[in-house]
């Protein structure tokens, strides 16, 4: 099983390993089929650009740190249900949303890590929600090494779910912090920390963020946390940036936009290489990601020309020199 590129799906060699979904979050296509050449240029057409496949080289890779899908799908839809009561000025549905932070707190805190969904393997419609769910995913993950009460666990989640719902109500960048400030303290039942994190996740500790230009303490930890994993989910998903290409980016944040503590809390939350992903080593030897143990920047590989594996944690003079895109194997 492994992520690739929608340009990249070969129909002979491979099959669906996740199913794909409309904006209704209606299956299109079960796992386990083909896609006919029609098909896949009507996935295209709705936003679709990454698949889960199976195929011949990613056969045993399971991506098992990822959410599993009806769950993610399940916290997808309370999500899109809260910017749909925003956007109608509805009090929002506070106990689904509880419901939806009990489960993200219990499986964040059931895996070592977390191997995000990207959002462009959903239709166009869905991806605010899924950037919202896999942004709290993140920030659960990070608070972990950060030592978060089990208070400070569940503000950070629904703050995190609910940091940009202040888009449902403007379509102005920069007003959103406040928005979603304004939409979540008027619901008494959450904590006036989840409001801060809305407000705050696009404050910088420099001073150069907004909405209010805040600086160093002044910008609390829970919002950081927020704000790197919203950075991350962003570079992963619009800048099709590889993850540990996003990782190094943020590591140059560290004592910038970010403080020091966060930002390492986010260095040791986060695989560098996910199952799934080929790569190049510095031998020149290709090989696929088959799995994460306990170096999650180490990861086990398996060479691509005879199959043997090898944990790079126990390996420590070899390095992967590069990413590896269908196009770039063997030398093509």
């Amino acid at each position: 099983m492994r992520f690739i590129d929608i340009e990249d799906y070969n129909p002979i060699t491979m099959q669906l390993a996740m199913p794909i979904y409309d904006r209704m979050r209606r299956v299109l296509l079960t796992a386990g089929r083909t896609i006919h050449p029609n098909y896949l240029e009507r996935i295209k057409a709705i936003g679709v650009s990454t698949l889960v496949v199976e195929d011949a080289e990613s056969t045993g890779i399971t991506l098992e740190e990822m959410l599993d899908m009806p769950t993610w799908m399940d916290t997808i839809a309370v999500v899109q249900q809260a910017f749909e009561d925003a956007s109608n000025k509805k009090r929002l549905h506070i106990i689904a949303l509880q419901r939806a932070v009990a489960t993200l707190i219990k499986e964040v805190f059931a895996h070592k890590t977390i191997i995000l969904v990207p959002t462009t393997s959903l239709s166009t419609g869905l991806v605010m929600y899924a950037h919202s769910v896999n942004v709290a995913l993140l920030s659960l993950q990070i608070a972990k090494h950060l030592g978060y009460t089990q208070g400070q666990l569940r503000d950070l989640a629904l703050g995190a779910l609910l940091h940009d719902i202040g888009k449902a109500v403007t379509d102005q960048e920069e007003e959103h912090p406040l928005k979603g400030f304004d939409i979540i303290k008027e619901n008494r039942e959450m904590s006036l920390l989840s409001a801060h994190i809305a407000y705050q996740h696009h404050e910088w500790i420099n001073g150069q963020g907004y909405p209010r230009k805040l600086k160093g303490q002044a910008v609390l930890d829970l919002p950081q946390v927020v704000g790197i994993a919203n950075v991350y989910d962003h570079l992963l998903s619009n800048n099709k940036m590889p993850p540990h290409e996003a990782l190094e980016y943020i590591m140059t944040k560290s004592d910038e936009e970010f403080s020091f503590k966060v930002v390492q809390a986010f260095v040791n939350s986060v695989p560098s290489y996910i199952p799934g992903t080929k790569v190049e080593l510095h031998t020149g030897e290709q090989a696929i990601v088959s799995k994460i143990n306990q170096n999650l920047q180490r990861p086990v590989i398996r060479f691509l020309t005879n199959g043997e594996e090898m944990d790079l944690a126990e390996n420590p003079s070899v390095v992967i020199k590069r990413v590896l895109n269908n196009n770039q194997e063997d030398g093509k």
